[in-house]
């Protein structure tokens, strides 16, 4: 018998209560000045293996998100069972902002104390967060070092052609307040965009992508995607907000003219957030805009009815999300970029979107099984729907699916960033010696969509063929679910939120074949495509309407 997802949700409420309790049994312990509760030192300084190189100038600026931990975790996770339970009186009763930061948040008295040291320190406050869990602050080096009780030097990369800066040692700060990270404060990894140009195909791209479309040369475009996933029906995503997580600005004009080429009409609203003062222009002198016009690109194609896409541009992982929290506006996220950070640092966030009832999805990266744990995250953490990538054959331009393999450039495997199983992926028929999934770690994908180059897309000015990577396959899946709640909101119900408890009960479920098409066969290197999950292509891609009908229908005992 299959266990209830009561019992799933348990275990992961178990896991993360334990986890946090070490964190607080830790920084009870110390002594002042006090440490933040994460890590901050690269691997490749604290080991030796950075050469240093010299110390960072003591006036260049630096901007720094500063995290605090949430309160009541415990209580959290016993809510975040609750509101995922079908059989619960609170299932799908989410929280708003303001009640999240009420019972969860960080205490008043302890954000203004954050906010009073930064100043003392000579950090100027940027930006400061409704749910008191973020502050952005901004300094010079020499102004932080003192603040922190650390010395930034600069490093020598150890398998790239260029310096970073890390500080010496962890933070420590003489503040009464426990702190959950810090970041900002150093560039060992630099944020990768996961998707594939023409101009620079990667190793694993398919030579023999299927040429079905309706773009130039066969190539597909965003509306052939809802013609194989949905169908001609009804939804189009109205009434409902989808966000995007961006590292760069982006060039409206790039969106019309893909559009435009394709004889296609774009109604959908496109809204840019600026976070710690980036721009949402393309810097006109080195303008890549590649990764955000093809996400926004996507979702209006599979939603063409959206409210509105809602671009955030930032430089901070932690305040990028933590503003699409705090505004809630849009009840899905999307997001293909890949970086390394403390994992602890984005947790907070995505409980609290899922106890708002956002859903979040990450594209996994383009590099099949060999994709480095800091190009998969945050794809790889347990309240996300990580998105892996097929080789998609249509009936012809506009057509409907006709077969799926997966696709050799997606990333799938267990954890490289060491994130532990979560409990609904310890449901019996999830994993198996076939998939050759870990019983120990997260495995992802969750779930895929097309990603193969054979993809038109238009951006830096230019439009072309031979496009790809899963960063077209996470903006569909964040429409196709703008979609359900669509539907869910119009029969009276509420969004569907965190959506990896429900897939895998359907995965596991007796309507997994009419809900997805099982993808078996194709290879991302070491694991391999089979019938059910396997961590190429999760559970497969989206038999859109029935799909729909699925999620919705399951939440219908609110």
């Amino acid at each position: 018998m299959k266990p209830s997802a009561t019992d799933t949700f348990h275990r992961l409420a178990a896991t993360l209560c334990a986890f946090s309790l070490f964190f607080f049994a830790a920084t009870t312990a110390q002594a002042e000045p006090r440490p933040t509760l994460a890590t901050h030192v690269p691997e490749a300084v604290s080991s030796g293996g950075a050469p240093l190189v010299g110390h960072l100038p003591s006036e260049q600026r630096l901007s720094l998100s500063i995290s605090l931990p949430l309160r009541n975790q415990a209580e959290l996770d016993d809510l975040l069972q609750q509101i995922y339970d079908p059989q619960s009186p609170s299932f799908h009763k989410y929280l708003s902002v303001q009640e999240f930061t009420a019972r969860f948040g960080p205490a008043e008295s302890d954000y203004a104390a954050v906010l009073r040291f930064a100043e003392a320190n000579g950090l100027a406050v940027i930006d400061t967060a409704a749910n008191r869990m973020v502050v952005d602050v901004e300094g010079p080096a020499s102004n932080i070092e003192k603040a922190l009780h650390v010395t930034l030097g600069v490093y020598q990369h150890p398998t790239e052609s260029r310096t970073f800066y890390a500080p010496d040692r962890e933070p420590a700060l003489d503040l009464d307040v426990p702190l959950l990270h810090i970041s900002g404060l150093d560039n060992f990894t630099l944020p990768r965009a996961k998707n594939i140009r023409s101009s620079r195909q990667s190793a694993n791209a398919s030579g023999n992508a299927s040429k079905t479309g309706s773009g130039p040369g066969g190539q597909f475009v965003g509306s052939d995607m809802r013609a194989a996933y949905y169908g001609s029906g009804s939804l189009t995503g109205a009434g409902q907000s989808v966000g995007l997580f961006e590292y760069a600005g982006y060039e409206v004009s790039d969106v019309k003219n893909y559009f435009t080429n394709l004889k296609q009409s774009v109604n959908v609203p496109i809204h840019g957030v600026s976070l710690n003062g980036v721009s949402l222009k393309c810097p006109p002198s080195s303008c890549d805009d590649s990764e955000q016009v093809i996400d926004i690109e996507m979702a209006i194609s599979m939603a063409p009815g959206l409210s509105q896409v809602v671009v955030y541009v930032g430089n901070s992982d932690v305040s990028i999300f933590n503003q699409m929290a705090v505004d809630n506006s849009s009840k899905q996220l999307s997001c293909s970029w890949g970086w390394s950070d403390d994992e602890s640092s984005l947790d907070p966030i995505f409980e609290e979107m899922a106890a708002q009832g956002q859903s979040v999805f990450v594209a996994t990266g383009d590099n099949g099984s060999g994709t480095p744990g800091d190009v998969v995250w945050p794809a790889d953490d347990p309240y996300i729907t990580a998105v892996g990538g097929t080789d998609l054959t249509t009936t012809g331009p506009g057509g409907a699916w006709l077969s799926e393999t997966g696709w050799n450039g997606s990333a799938g495997s267990p954890s490289k960033n060491k994130i532990p199983i979560p409990s609904y992926q310890q449901i019996a028929g999830v994993i198996n010696s076939l998939n050759k999934g870990s019983t120990t770690l997260r495995n992802y994908p969750d779930v895929a969509a097309e990603a193969n180059t054979n993809q038109y897309s238009c951006y830096d000015a230019v439009c072309n063929g031979g496009n790809g990577g899963t960063s077209y396959a996470a903006p569909q899946w964040a429409s196709l679910t703008a979609m359900a709640n669509q539907q869910a909101v119009a029969g009276g119900g509420t969004t569907l939120g965190f959506l990896n408890p429900a897939l895998y009960a359907i995965g596991t479920g007796s309507s997994f074949d009419s809900d997805f098409h099982d993808i078996t066969s194709g290879s991302n290197g070491k694991y391999s495509a089979v019938i059910n999950y396997d961590l190429v292509t999760g559970w497969g891609s989206p038999i859109g309407a029935d799909l729909i009908n699925s999620l919705v229908g399951s939440a219908k005992n609110e």
